[in-house]
């Protein structure tokens, strides 16, 4: 499906995009921790809202 240089490049570009978002969120860290503080709470309760959603479905379905 894929040849070996497909394989190739997919790695290296990986692994290229991975140091880079590294180094890009290591530069704006201490930034993002003042600006962006209590976020998690906001990704829990929609993460919450997702799964009452499926158990919604799952619940009416039967």
């Amino acid at each position: 499906m894929f040849t070996t240089g497909q394989w190739a490049f997919a790695a290296i570009f990986f692994v290229c995009f991975v140091i880079a978002v590294y180094f890009a969120y290591g530069k704006d860290k201490a930034l993002h921790q003042r600006v962006y503080k209590g976020s998690y709470k906001i990704l829990i309760a929609f993460l919450l809202f997702i799964a009452l959603l499926f158990v919604i479905k799952i619940v009416t379905k039967h």
